[in-house]
């Protein structure tokens, strides 16, 4: 029996009590190390096998290579998509995209207020008279109260994308969330990322073919001229880089 095999019967028959927190850190500190050069797929396999339903993929439709890995693996796998309410069309129709062909569990979050009860509270475009507690509110909290969930969840970061994310561990912990942080493509670069979408017809958004290599809200992401960082056209103009999630 292969090792995605096993992993998805394991992951389907699996529903894992939830571990402490001291238990999840002791758990990442023998691991990490040990899964530092292992293939993607293996990343996947080993927190399959090891937080069964307690594990989900996040993803924020930019491209659809970690679902379909986690798809081989374990089809059925929770993907967890963001919905802020401020994505552009080509963003939502890759979210439906990946629900329509991939065999995973879609879950769409949503804010607690609409961007309209938001505008009401925190007054008119939010995102331009604080960006920091926009994306607290439509991104940052809603995860969070997500995950409570799960005892562990992955990421489609790579050190490859910007400075900020060069020492992202394979498998580390997020101790803000309390949680086990899985990022299977840490160690991948754009050339592999590019092979692995093109052998496997994975779907991308099509905003990355319109300059748009790293996609947010549509109210804060900009094309990116050809040469310049990938996550120049976020958050333009201001010293922001991340929204929160990752930090």
């Amino acid at each position: 029996m292969s090792l995605s095999t096993q992993a998805a019967r394991d992951f389907k028959g699996t529903h894992t009590a939830g571990r402490t927190p001291e238990e999840l850190r002791e758990l990442v500190s023998h691991v990490g190390a040990e899964l530092e050069l292992a293939p993607a797929e293996n990343i996947i396999e080993w927190a399959v096998a090891t937080f069964g339903e307690r594990f989900c993929v996040t993803s924020s439709m930019g491209d659809a290579v970690l679902a379909h890995l986690a798809s081989k693996v374990a089809p059925g796998l929770d993907v967890v998509f963001l919905d802020t309410g401020y994505h552009f069309a080509e963003t939502i129709g890759t979210r439906d995209a990946v629900e329509a062909t991939l065999p995973v569990n879609l879950i769409t979050l949503t804010p607690v207020q609409s961007v309209a009860e938001q505008d009401a509270a925190y007054g008119k475009d939010l995102y331009k008279t604080d960006p920091d507690l926009c994306c607290k509110l439509r991104k940052v909290a809603p995860l969070a109260d997500s995950l409570a969930e799960y005892d562990a969840w992955a990421t489609g970061l790579r050190r490859a994308e910007t400075h900020n994310r060069v020492i992202a561990p394979v498998v580390g912990w997020d101790a803000r969330k309390g949680k086990v942080k899985v990022s299977p493509l840490a160690r991948w670069s754009d050339e592999q990322m590019e092979t692995y979408i093109a052998e496997n017809g994975v779907l991308v958004n099509p905003l990355v073919y319109d300059n748009y290599p790293s996609i947010g809200c549509w109210p804060c992401t900009r094309r990116v001229a050809p040469g310049d960082d990938p996550r120049s056209g976020r958050w333009a103009g201001t010293n922001k880089t991340e929204c929160g999630i990752h930090s």
